[in-house]
C-alpha cells in the first residue's frame, strides 16, 4: 500500500492510499472530513476537489 501526503496551502489536511489503481483521500483535517474516504484519479484532483470544498463551505485552513 502506497501512500503520499495531500499538503493544501503549506499544511497536511489529508493522505492519498492506493486503492486499485485509484487514490483513497483521507482526511486528517475537519474542514476537509467531508471528502474523507472519497476517491480520485490524482493528487491534483483532490486538491482540486478540496478548493472547491472549502469555496463552498465557507472554510479555510487555519493552523491551531
Amino acid at each position: 500500500m502506497q501512500k503520499q501526503a495531500v499538503v493544501f496551502n503549506g499544511q497536511e489536511v489529508g493522505i492519498a492510499v492506493s486503492v486499485e489503481n485509484r487514490l483513497k483521500f483521507i482526511a486528517v483535517r475537519f474542514n476537509v472530513i467531508d471528502l474523507d474516504n472519497r476517491l480520485f484519479d490524482t493528487v491534483t484532483e483532490i486538491r482540486r476537489a478540496i478548493t472547491e470544498h472549502l469555496a463552498s463551505s465557507g472554510r479555510a485552513i487555519t493552523s491551531h
